[in-house]
């Protein structure tokens, strides 16, 4: 299930990755094309029948997502973004563990691979940690992907409208229930300049408060610690001046959000559209 608006830039390269070594699987594709007024639709439904293409005029994600689960015809499930790359064997080795009754696995998602070239070097300072930490390397989120089984569908179908959709979907699970799979590989493109990166840690952080404020305290939490920061100098000390890209990234983007947080609007989205770019 693949929710997009205004994605006719990017929507191809992902259906051409979850196309070209299907063979004659039986992987059902939906595009929920949300509040488009672009190409998204009509590029997509060109894919052939494999594609089913479902359109809504609210561009909502959570709309969206809603209205691909009315269409979906079975389980495992799996919820792509649509400017990610992800192929068919990279589904099915996500589909696996969902479909091993003695695995205890409820949800999985693939490695991340994140292509820094091209990008404005306090990009590349800033994702050389991030990629590092503990929460990153081992949560569901910030990965454009995330497949489901029947149960593991229920959990999260359960959660309310959250612009963190993916973390709240990633700590709806324990660390035994979710798991990482390798074989998998997820390209996520980042953005290739600081106001674009910007863009989206001031989006992160809106949307992490938001995700706090719900479920209360003593709820898990995916932030970045002090611990966690001083550990990876331990282990790498010349990471040093991307930890202060890091740090300051972190510091300006709760500044930015504040204003955001105080008037509770989580509901404007910050898009990057340099990720977006060839």
């Amino acid at each position: 299930m693949i929710p997009a608006h205004n994605e006719a830039r990017v929507i191809g390269r992902l259906l051409e990755a979850l196309l070209a070594d299907s063979g004659e699987d039986d992987t059902d594709i939906v595009v929920v094309c949300n509040g488009c007024t672009d190409d998204t639709a009509r590029i997509a439904a060109g894919y052939g029948p494999r594609v089913r293409v479902v359109e809504i005029p609210v561009p909502s994600k959570h709309a969206a997502l809603r209205a691909g689960d009315d269409h979906a015809l079975g389980f495992p499930r799996l919820y792509v973004d649509a400017d990610v790359v992800l192929t068919s064997a990279g589904v099915r080795a996500l589909t696996g563990p969902l479909t091993d009754d003695t695995s205890g696995v409820l949800a999985t998602a693939p490695a991340r691979r994140v292509p820094l070239r091209g990008c404005a070097w306090p990009v590349r300072a800033y994702y050389r940690v991030w990629q590092r930490l503990p929460a990153v390397r081992e949560g569901l989120f910030g990965r454009g992907v995330i497949a489901v089984s029947k149960e593991g569908h229920a959990r999260i179908a359960a959660l309310p409208p959250l612009m963190a959709d993916d973390l709240a979907a990633s700590l709806a699970f324990t660390p035994r229930e979710r798991r990482v799979v390798d074989a998998a590989e997820v390209v996520v493109r980042p953005p290739r300049t600081w106001r674009d990166l910007m863009r989206r840690r001031v989006r992160a952080a809106v949307s992490t408060t938001q995700l706090e404020q719900r479920q209360g305290p003593g709820s898990p939490s995916a932030r970045t610690g002090v611990a966690d920061l001083t550990a990876l100098l331990r282990r790498e000390p010349e990471l040093l001046p991307c930890v202060a890209v890091f740090l300051a990234a972190a510091l300006l983007a709760r500044r930015r959000a504040a204003k955001a947080v105080r008037e509770q609007d989580f509901g404007t989205w910050l898009r990057d559209d340099s990720s977006r770019q060839d």
